[in-house]
């Protein structure tokens, strides 16, 4: 087993290395959206008897439940684990999933691992690596969070920090099994991807039942034990064994797997592409490339919608007479009504959250070169701007229909009529404009500075955080005005569409596409 592990240290050494911009950019997100909760939260919920009078509401108020979970106490830490521990935990199992796989198979996929393989490399070595490497993220997360909410209680602070590590080592777990079971980074990311959602949904249905999280629902998934930890509310300590026997057995079953299948290869092949005739032009390629994911964020999205659109009364609910919870989501969603304003604000997440979709699919571009499969095509008939227009047109494109989904999915879920149905959609597609300009960003990265078009990722992190916490925290209006998301008509409710900001960013990300196009075509390809 020693010589297996050979090389370990120096493999880790050198993805640190590799990460040293990447990790502490996630690292800081998911800290920010912990640490940055207890003051918006006293400025919300000032009282002890405004936050006595949330928990009884949160208890009867399935459908917030089924977002955010249980409240079990109501002391700004305890109220600090309810807002943001279930997100923040989806974050950590993100960033998670990223390094592990982006450690093993992604370095197989390319052919590195097979160099580093004939020296003095063990079999187990890479994945030891890639796993410690997520357990130093997850160890800072849990470092991070633990002091900076030490103030509010070292106990409850100490076992929100623990509880959010220790589900991003779940999904690490999770994501060294699936490097193992299939042959492509982009599967394993998707697989990995796909249990995330589960677990949220599974979550989601228990927590929406049971106003205690005892459902058994809300056991099976990993988020769930998040929640049963407790924070700040009589910490259940023993929950953490329950971490650490599901940790053990996916490393155990990761490590099994690994010493029975050869480098490169995987324990669910590839399916075979398709009789000639078939991909008859780079766009479809690119579609064929793609579609998997574009599928996947589309069921998601509007599953996401209907969601939303059913939180909607739910929501009103809550805010009741509390000012400041009305003068948050007024700001996220405009001032044409609570119900209007909500669905504006979620119309809004989802567009934050398309973001995400189109910077990967645009970086598809990345790691078609990198893995030296552009360079036989693109050695054909086949120009650079045929190929690159592929993939983008699948990326921009498919941005339009995740969001026509995802609003599709808010106007049904809140039972509206089919003029209201058609208002939720139109909301859902004036993000686009926004996501566009996200997407042309990491266009002009890729073409201009492909060393750094991972960067692209940091730019939409930034949009995100500054939807999300910035109206909370009451950022300054031009701190807020460097997202284009920001400048975008809140929609339902507006009295009138503003078509200013809607062209000006579609033509800025017009510009930003056209120079990344530009740039790609001067420069050299990856060797």
């Amino acid at each position: 087993m020693k010589n297996q592990l050979a090389g370990t240290g120096a493999l880790l050494r050198l993805a640190l290395r590799r990460d040293r911009v990447m990790m502490p950019v996630w690292i800081t997100v998911v800290s920010l959206l912990v640490l940055s909760m207890p003051a918006a939260l006293e400025s919300v919920y000032a009282t002890p008897a405004e936050r006595a009078r949330l928990v009884v509401t949160m208890g009867a108020n399935g459908s917030l439940r089924a977002l955010y979970g249980p409240l079990f106490g109501d002391s700004v830490g305890a109220l600090t684990a309810w807002r943001s521990g279930v997100f923040a935990g989806l974050l950590a199992g993100v960033m998670s999933l990223v390094i592990v796989v982006r450690h093993t198979r992604e370095e197989e996929e390319t052919g590195r691992q097979e160099l580093l393989s004939a020296a003095m490399v063990g079999r187990r070595a890479p994945m030891t690596a890639a796993l410690l490497t997520a357990l130093v993220a997850n160890g800072l997360v849990a470092l991070v969070v633990t002091a900076g909410l030490a103030g509010r209680g070292t106990g409850g602070a100490s076992a929100l920090g623990l509880a959010l590590g220790a589900t991003g080592m779940v999904f690490a777990g999770l994501a060294a099994m699936a490097a193992q079971l299939t042959e492509s980074a982009r599967l394993a990311k998707g697989l990995t991807g796909a249990m995330l959602g589960a677990a949220f949904v599974l979550r989601a249905a228990g927590d929406a039942g049971s106003q205690t999280g005892s459902s058994v629902l809300t056991w099976i998934s990993p988020l769930g034990w998040l929640e049963h930890v407790r924070a700040f509310a009589a910490e259940r300590w023993w929950v953490f064994a329950v971490f650490a026997a599901a940790v053990s057995a996916q490393v155990a079953a990761a490590y099994l797997l690994a010493g029975r299948r050869d480098v490169g290869m995987s324990f669910l092949p590839a399916r075979p592409g398709p009789a000639e005739g078939r991909i008859g032009s780079a766009g479809a390629l690119a579609w064929r490339l793609q579609r998997g994911s574009l599928i996947g964020w589309s069921l998601g999205f509007l599953a996401a919608g209907v969601v939303f659109g059913g939180m909607t009364d739910g929501a009103a609910e809550l805010v009741g007479d509390n000012e400041k919870t009305r003068e948050i989501i007024e700001r996220m969603g405009g001032q044409s009504g609570i119900a209007d304003a909500f669905l504006a604000t979620m119309a809004g997440m989802l567009g934050l959250v398309a973001a995400l979709y189109i910077v990967s699919a645009v970086l598809r571009l990345s790691g078609e070169e990198s893995g030296q499969r552009a360079e036989p095509l693109l050695a054909n008939a086949v120009g650079r701007l045929r190929w690159a227009g592929g993939h983008l047109a699948v990326a921009f494109g498919g941005s339009a229909l995740i969001l026509l989904l995802g609003g599709l999915g808010l106007g049904v879920g809140h039972g509206q009529s089919a003029e209201g149905v058609v208002e939720a959609v139109g909301a859902a597609l004036a993000q686009l404009p926004a996501v566009w300009v996200i997407g042309a960003v990491a266009a002009l990265l890729y073409g201009a500075l492909p060393t750094y078009a991972v960067a692209a990722w940091a730019v939409a992190g930034a949009a995100l955080a500054l939807g999300w916490i910035g109206p909370a925290l009451e950022l300054p209006g031009a701190v807020m005005n460097l997202s284009p998301f920001a400048h975008l008509p809140k929609l339902p409710g507006a009295e009138a569409l503003a078509w200013a900001p809607l062209l000006t960013l579609t033509a800025l990300a017009a510009a930003l596409t056209g120079a990344g196009l530009a740039a790609l075509r001067r420069r050299d390809m990856a060797a």
